[in-house]
């Protein structure tokens, strides 16, 4: 188990990012970090590899101490693996070659059977000898995470890991990766903007603001429950209302337009229509205030309409 206590750390003494830190993950588990640009993230995944001295508290991976620089010659533990944004592969040796280098040369049909596999939940088998420098950055990107899962690490860091994927890719590349790391029992937190990594992947969700971590459960409780605007904001356009005097957090899937007023309806003026595919995303305006719902067509600008909370 992964154990984060209280920890604190900030790259010089009056820029804190991390503000007393504290959480747990199973043996196994996947989560999920979210939170705006800058917010510390990477500079969590970062502590928790052993790349950083922390200013105050303590990290451990089945009690033992997770140290930074100043007790590790070499810093990051030998137990977690961290993909980094910038992938740090060696461009001049081909795929197979990158993710080879990390296994053993004494056991070589293992270690051929081994870099096929995981060439297969990366999706390029039909790569394995291209150089790496001659690749997509997505490309690089998924090579970085299969030489990560080379030994099979108990904890995998993983920082934005599909921001430069085609999303034709991306979506299978995803399912096959979190299915090999759970098929494998191997832990994984993942930093992320991208709301499906959460919410489809994670066990749990850490939402990080002002240095702080700011909601910690399940991905299905923080985005049916938020607790403010801008943990709903991560997921989807967010509108706020108020019923009965009560403020309420509302979804674009959570209005729906009615053919009349009723008492806790609201009237609203089309501004904008925006095709989705299978549905339009529709802004409107309603004293001073945007809001966004969906709609299975478009309407026309300075149409007025009524909406309703259904939940």
């Amino acid at each position: 188990m992964l154990d984060v206590q209280n920890i604190s750390f900030g790259y010089t003494s009056k820029k804190i990012v991390l503000d007393n830190f504290n959480f747990t993950l199973q043996e196994g588990a996947h989560l999920c970090v979210m939170g705006e640009s800058g917010c510390g993230k990477s500079t969590l995944l970062k502590a928790i590899y052993g790349l950083l001295d922390l200013q105050k508290g303590s990290i451990s991976w089945k009690e033992q101490p997770v140290l930074g620089p100043k007790f590790h010659l070499v810093p990051g533990m030998d137990f977690f693996k961290y993909v980094a944004q910038d992938f740090d592969l060696m461009p001049y040796i081909s795929v197979a070659e990158n993710i080879k280098k990390f296994l053993s040369r004494f056991y070589p049909e293992e270690s051929e059977k081994r870099t096929q596999e995981l060439l297969e939940v990366i999706e390029m088998t039909a790569f394995k000898n291209v150089i790496v420098k001659n690749l997509s950055g997505g490309q690089k990107q998924r090579v970085a995470i299969a030489r990560a899962l080379a030994k099979e690490p108990d904890l995998l860091l993983l920082d934005e890991p599909f921001g430069q994927i085609d999303n034709f890719k991306k979506n299978s590349l995803r399912r096959n990766l979190f299915r090999y790391l759970k098929d494998n029992k191997i832990a994984c937190i993942v930093a992320t903007h991208d709301k499906e990594d959460a919410l489809s992947f994670a066990d749990s969700l850490i939402v990080i603001r002002n240095k702080k971590i700011i909601a910690n459960a399940s991905p299905k409780e923080i985005y049916s429950i938020p607790k403010e605007r801008y943990v709903a904001a991560l997921f989807d356009d967010v509108n706020e209302f108020s019923v009965d005097g009560k403020p309420f957090l509302v979804y674009p899937h959570q209005l729906k337009m009615v053919k009349k007023k009723t008492p806790n309806s609201k009237c609203v003026s089309i501004s904008n229509s925006y095709f989705k595919g299978s549905y339009w995303r529709i802004e409107a305006n309603s004293e001073n205030q945007t809001v966004f719902f969906n709609h299975t067509s478009e309407l026309k600008k300075n149409d007025q309409v009524f909406l309703s909370i259904q939940y």
